[in-house]
């Protein structure tokens, strides 16, 4: 299994950095985020400022773990250690003769990556906290929440989950809260089926690991359009596999601690939590006890970030 360090490089711009691979490298001619693979007893920090000091020309003065990720190629396995640069001092050069340019991130999607770099591409798009609606709470309850969080700034991905809905009444709740995300720069994901999201024009589906393994069995292609956001809960990786066959832009990993929800499932625990996370080929969001603090933790152990109801919804009373 091949270790890599890959550095997300911003300009001034919010452009990212990317590379094009030699023609006469495994994938030649994709472009892709520079780094390079861990030498004999390296980690990941002296790995990444010697990648970029080799091939770019720049001095890495500070960063973040946006992901960690595991993707199989028929000739070999790599394991992506990305780290967001947030601080750097020199101007990027392609000192081993590799064209370099700058692409702004709603245009990632239309670049030519390694399959790998997809789900670098899809955290890059992501933010870092994943707000879940309570699943008791009437809809008026539930609206005056969501305008409490949003002017709150704790997201700007949200999850409407009310199980206990009529899916009629979930769906009309769904069409009155989109504005109200869309106006504060938010996107809103419907759980429920596929075709249900879609009609109301959601941002995306959430789909629960039941109907993600039938969607699986049913061998159904990837069930939203392009420009959709398609995530699903898993507990285990089993579902991480099946999330990565359906082509899921994220997933949602439980329970990593314990939490009052659901007080009889056993607990995670952050090594099982990170072990899991580099192998699942796609971004993880920690669910389960989740709070704010704990959001350091989640990236260290290569998570997208948190997720959660009571740690990140504000409750307007």
């Amino acid at each position: 299994m091949m270790q890599v360090a890959v550095a997300v490089i911003r300009n001034a711009d919010g452009e990212v950095l990317l590379a094009q691979r030699a023609a006469h490298k495994f994938q030649g001619g994709l472009w892709e985020f520079p780094g390079g693979k861990l030498e004999p007893g390296e980690d990941v920090d002296a790995a990444l400022k010697r990648e970029c000091g080799e091939e770019l020309g720049v001095e890495v003065l500070a960063w973040e773990p946006l992901i960690t990720l595991t993707h199989h190629y028929p000739e070999l396995s790599v394991v992506l250690h990305v780290a967001l640069v947030t601080d750097y001092r020199g101007e990027p050069q392609g000192l081993e003769g590799q064209p370099l340019t700058w692409v702004g991130a709603e245009a990632l999607g239309d670049v030519d990556f390694p399959a790998a770099n997809r789900s670098i591409v899809a955290a890059l798009q992501l933010p870092s906290r994943y707000v879940i609606t309570p699943a008791d709470a009437s809809p008026q309850v539930v609206m005056a929440g969501l305008q409490a969080t949003l002017a709150a700034g704790h997201g700007s991905l949200v999850q409407l989950r009310a199980p206990r809905l009529p899916k009629a009444q979930l769906l009309s709740l769904a069409k009155r809260l989109l504005p109200v995300c869309h106006a504060a720069g938010a996107r809103l994901l419907v759980n429920t089926d596929p075709a249900a999201a879609m009609s109301v024009g959601a941002d995306g589906v959430h789909l629960s690991e039941l109907m993600l393994r039938r969607l699986v069995q049913a061998r159904q292609a990837r069930p939203v359009p392009k420009g959709r956001l398609l995530a699903a809960s898993v507990h285990d990786v089993e579902g991480l596999a099946l999330a990565q066959r359906l082509d899921c832009d994220f997933v949602v990993l439980s329970p990593v601690a314990a939490t009052a929800s659901h007080p009889q499932a056993k607990p995670l625990g952050w090594t099982v939590f990170a072990d899991w996370v580099r192998q699942a080929g796609q971004p993880v969001y920690a669910l389960g006890g989740m709070r704010l603090e704990d959001l350091a933790k989640a990236k260290a152990a290569g998570a997208q970030g948190i997720a959660g109801i009571s740690g990140l919804w504000h409750d307007p009373h």
